[in-house]
């Protein structure tokens, strides 16, 4: 299998997902959740998602959709459509699995995935994590992640205009 296809075979549907899921359960894997927009990948965005890796066997990224992302951020985002989105977050290693979402919070895809943790940014307090119901009831647990200091695809953006 070429690197492309090893890259496109991390893809899936909150429908496909489920036999993946049903393997990796099997075989007591702890499966990990987190999600978000991802629109330019930087610095903090990699160490979220290694350390996120870290906290279990299989890492699954929930992938807001074109239109997700604009209803959250505004017209102008994002900057990169959701096919090279998708790309380039199941390019990194420690990513197992990435899947988009239409709604405007990745509530229906964390009830599909069942995860045995859930994690945000430490930006967040662990119990209004979006479905943190859904983890801890079937004892799972939901955490957060220290966030590199200085980094956000906003400041980016941000620097960037500024600069032109």
């Amino acid at each position: 299998m070429n690197q492309l296809e090893i890259i496109n075979k991390k893809i899936y549907t909150r429908e496909s997902i489920q036999s993946q899921l049903n393997i990796w359960r099997f075989k007591n894997q702890k499966i990990v959740f987190s999600n978000g927009c991802f629109d330019i990948i930087h610095k903090g965005h990699i160490e979220y998602l290694a350390k996120a890796s870290d906290l279990g066997d299989k890492l699954i990224i929930g992938l807001n959709t074109d239109r997700s992302v604009r209803e959250i951020k505004g017209s102008s985002r994002p900057l990169q459509d959701e096919q090279a989105r998708l790309t380039i977050i199941a390019a990194l290693k420690f990513i197992d699995a990435v899947i988009l979402f239409d709604e405007p919070t990745p509530y229906e895809l964390i009830k599909a995935v069942q995860p045995d943790f859930l994690v945000k940014g430490n930006d967040y307090k662990a119990e209004d994590v979006v479905g943190y119901d859904i983890v801890k009831n079937r004892g799972g647990d939901v955490l957060t992640i220290e966030l590199t200091p200085g980094y956000s695809t906003s400041a980016i953006i941000d620097k960037a205009i500024s600069q032109n």
